[in-house]
């Protein structure tokens, strides 16, 4: 069966029939595949979205990973730890914006340990039951679990009590240990990151799978990361979703040796066999926050059911020089004259309310 045709009547394909799509099929004829393949996935006809804050902890970090801007040394005029007043307001803000969640996440700082991040979790739980706390990516649990000299699943247990929700994908970049060891030698290996994410599926916790491409990576390492993926999905289920973005190398040490950053074409084409290749997950995002809001309305026709998130804050991106920012009117505009019904969502996907 021609591979074309394997994706029309919904056959599973291979890794070398996702390396072909990437590198041989128009863009125009992949982008049609991965629509059918979204619409046959959501017939409805609608795009979700979720309203949230992404709250940064800390900058300090011990990672220093090439292609962050982010990320302080202790000591560093700009270093802190996010007080409990800040925390407070910041998340009293998003409830009155409609928020129903908060991306917690920061760096992987030396002297924070599980107890830190229980009080954290204990705090905005107490005085914000009804937020959702969606934190703390797989390099700051394994960095958790080596600092208080607990297991992972330990560490996800106690976490979990305190009030932690769910898990983000970051931290996955690539997840080929080749491609890792030159842009983040400090950071968690393939295994590590699948195995912490496999640990909080056992534990009932959903998450989210991500994958920064653009920087060192080949059309190899693509496909493998979409396979490893795949392949914990078949075993767990527990990933809601999938977001891919391409790396931003401004103000990065990396990007120095990144002579082309991925642009559209390249974003597209990715995304669209993404949406092709992981026929186990339910949900794949558009990312406007590196692509700007008219590509990621094209996005929605290559494959993304879900815009991501109003993002009522974001540092990361932002700090290696890439500023798109949208109020919640825009990201119903783009959604609605691309012919889509917008749908708010929470961190889990459960429908909330049509516009």
């Amino acid at each position: 069966m021609e591979v074309l045709e394997k994706v029309l009547s919904g056959v599973r394909i291979s890794e070398e029939e996702a390396l072909w799509l990437l590198r041989e099929v128009d863009l125009l004829t992949l982008g049609q595949l991965a629509n059918y393949v979204r619409n046959r996935k959501h017939p409805e006809r609608e795009v979700t979205f979720v309203i949230d804050r992404n709250i940064n902890y800390t900058n300090i970090c011990t990672c220093k990973c090439r292609f962050c801007a982010f990320y302080r040394e202790e000591g560093a005029p700009d270093a802190y730890v996010i007080d409990r007043e800040t925390l407070k307001r910041k998340i009293e803000e998003t409830i009155s914006l409609g928020g129903t969640a908060i991306l917690l996440q920061g760096g992987l700082h030396p002297g924070l340990g599980i107890e830190y991040y229980e009080e954290l979790l204990s705090f905005i739980k107490s005085n914000f039951p009804e937020i959702h706390v969606h934190g703390f990516s797989a390099p700051e649990i394994i960095h958790i679990s080596k600092v208080s000299g607990l297991s992972v699943e330990e560490v996800l247990r106690r976490l979990i009590s305190a009030g932690l929700g769910s898990v983000p994908g970051g931290g996955a970049e690539i997840l080929v240990d080749r491609v890792r060891e030159r842009i983040a030698p400090r950071k968690a290996r393939t295994e590590e990151w699948l195995e912490v994410h496999r640990t909080a599926h056992k534990l009932g916790l959903r998450t989210t799978a991500t994958m920064m491409f653009g920087s060192l990576d080949t059309d190899e390492d693509v496909v493998e990361h979409l396979k490893v993926i795949r392949e914990l999905q078949d075993e767990t289920g527990g990933f809601t979703a999938f977001i891919p973005w391409s790396y931003q190398p401004d103000n990065t040490e990396l990007g120095k040796e990144v002579r082309n950053k991925a642009g559209g074409e390249r974003y597209l084409r990715v995304l669209a066999v993404s949406r092709i290749y992981l026929d186990n997950v339910e949900n794949v995002q558009a990312s406007w926050v590196t692509q700007g809001g008219k590509l990621a309305q094209v996005a929605l026709k290559f494959g993304a059911n879900d815009f991501g998130s109003l993002m009522i804050e974001e540092n990361v991106v932002a700090a290696a020089g890439v500023k798109f920012r949208m109020p919640l009117s825009e990201i119903l505009r783009l959604i609605k004259d691309a012919g889509y019904t917008p749908v708010q969502r929470d961190t889990l996907y459960r429908k909330i309310r049509s516009f």
